[in-house]
C-alpha cells in the first residue's frame, strides 16, 4: 500500500493500529509476540521486524501528533524508501 505524504500526516492512532491489526500477507503491517514478550511489528519493507515493548509502542503512539508535525515540517530534508 503506497500512501501519500499528506495521507499519513492525517492518520488517527486508530487508523495506524487498524492497519497493523488487518495483518494481510504481503507488505501489509502485521504484529508477533516476540521470544521476549514484546510486539515486533513486520511489513515495513525493513530486513528485520521494529521490536518494541508494550510500554514502549504506548509512548510511541502517544507522541504520534508531534511525530506527524516533525515529519511534516521536516519533509523537504527528508528521504523516502520506495516500498
Amino acid at each position: 500500500m503506497h500512501l501519500s505524504d499528506e495521507a499519513i500526516a492525517n492518520m488517527t492512532v486508530a487508523e495506524i493500529r487498524a492497519m497493523i491489526e488487518k495483518g494481510n500477507k504481503g507488505n501489509a503491517l502485521r504484529c508477533k509476540v516476540s521470544e521476549k514478550g514484546a510486539v515486533s511489528v513486520y511489513g515495513l519493507n525493513v530486513k528485520f521486524p521494529v521490536t518494541l515493548y508494550a510500554e514502549q509502542w504506548e509512548r510511541l503512539m502517544a507522541y504520534g501528533n508531534e511525530l506527524k508535525s516533525f515529519i511534516k515540517a521536516n519533509n523537504g530534508k527528508l528521504k523516502r524508501k520506495d516500498a
